[in-house]
């Protein structure tokens, strides 16, 4: 019924119809619940339903572990936080749900109506590389991060990262790593410190306040170590062993804290083709070269070095950059030998910036956006590789 009644308006939107300006609106909303029925009508070509929007769907689906338990712990963190002793976990689910909610409403109305604003006047068709945008930029933030905080933000990324270069495909860096670059750096302290990753409030009569003492804190494990602390804690003061933070039940931006969700999205990405395998193994692998050798020649001067190599892949955002932002294939390098330079670099920068500057923990965001800017180097060097070793044998 609904394709029936699609098709039966669509006139109004084609060229000489009654709503011919909105064509690009009408077209984002038909491809966005149907596969496009027309093809090429000359030439050889592989027709597949996998178009665009069908790999933003499935990143996604990728991100709903991340989302849900982000949902979990935002009200678990505060249920504990305000000395609430019923743990029930549909009250626990609903805080985290509202707690949220918000937050994506408004970065998809902004983002979206960006895109469509620019679609309209560009009379193109409207780009969906916002649909994983507009998921992923709440899931890097922190919890208590202001709503209009974040509306300024993904304008300014995605006005002048993305639609600045053309839009969805030539962009250079990655948008929901900008928008939180742009927080962070705009922001300061709202964007970092012991309070900022905790839902403090009740919403709508669930949850309490959040009453920080010596016994209860909110900064990340990441922030403890850097300040000097012998060993990671949750927000009730109990050690974190490498199990529970690969669990991922501490303080930390909504959707990053839990390694075990982030590879279970990983294994969607991977079973589907839509990730590069290459890239996320080479993260992982540069990141755990790199925190052998921090730890290897570790100094009290930087305590992030004294933190165990594993420990560093399950801790703040490493696991979720190396899955959902490293392998961007816009920003990412695209070469085969490329995507394992790259990779590799990421793992090594994020461990690097994260020990060696004791005043921004996390390096992981930044690790990619620096990668981001290389991408074409690497991808340009090691073409020029291939073109000068098959020149040799030419001349052989």
């Amino acid at each position: 019924m609904l394709r029936k009644y699609l098709d039966k308006i669509k006139p109004n939107f084609e060229p000489g119809g009654k709503y011919q300006s909105l064509r690009s609106v009408f077209d984002g909303f038909e491809t966005f619940l149907y596969t496009p029925r027309s093809t090429s009508q000359s030439g050889v070509h592989v027709h597949d339903s996998i178009d665009s929007k069908r790999v933003m769907i499935i990143v996604v689906a990728a991100l709903m572990p991340c989302l849900l338990f982000g949902m979990y712990n935002t009200g678990y963190q505060n249920f504990i936080g305000s000395g609430i002793t019923d743990l029930n976990f549909w009250h626990i689910m609903l805080y985290g749900f509202l707690a949220i909610l918000p937050k994506i409403i408004v970065t998809y109305a902004v983002g979206l109506g960006i895109e469509f604003i620019v679609a309209q006047w560009r009379g193109e068709e409207i780009q969906e590389g916002f649909l994983v945008t507009g998921i992923l930029v709440p899931l890097i933030c922190p919890i208590e991060t202001p709503v209009w905080m974040l509306a300024v933000a993904t304008a300014f990324s995605v006005i002048f990262v993305k639609e600045v270069f053309g839009g969805t495909g030539f962009n250079i860096f990655n948008v929901a790593l900008v928008t939180r670059a742009v927080l962070f750096f705009g922001y300061p302290a709202q964007m970092s410190g012991d309070r900022a990753f905790i839902a403090s409030s009740p919403i709508c009569g669930l949850g309490g306040t959040v009453e920080y003492s010596d016994a209860f804190t909110g900064a990340t494990p990441l922030n403890q170590i850097a300040n000097g602390a012998d060993a990671a804690t949750d927000a009730a003061g109990h050690i974190l062993s490498t199990w529970d933070a690969f669990l991922g039940l501490y303080p930390g931006s909504f959707g990053e804290t839990s390694t075990l969700c982030v590879l279970l999205g990983a294994a969607l990405l991977l079973i589907t083709g839509i990730a590069s395998w290459k890239i996320m193994a080479s993260v992982f692998a540069g990141g755990l070269f790199m925190g052998w050798i921090a730890y290897t020649f570790q100094s009290p001067i930087y305590p992030g070095s004294a933190i165990l190599p594993i420990d560093q892949l399950v801790y703040g955002g490493f696991a979720f950059a190396a899955v959902f932002m490293a392998t961007d294939p816009v920003t990412a390098a695209r070469t085969g030998i490329g995507k394992y330079i790259y990779g590799f670099l990421v793992g090594v920068i994020a461990i690097i910036i994260r020990v060696y500057n004791n005043g921004y923990p996390e390096g992981a965001m930044l690790a990619v956006l620096l990668m981001n800017a290389l991408a074409p180097l690497i991808d340009y060097c090691v073409v020029q590789a291939n073109i000068s070793q098959r020149m040799k044998r030419l001349r052989a």
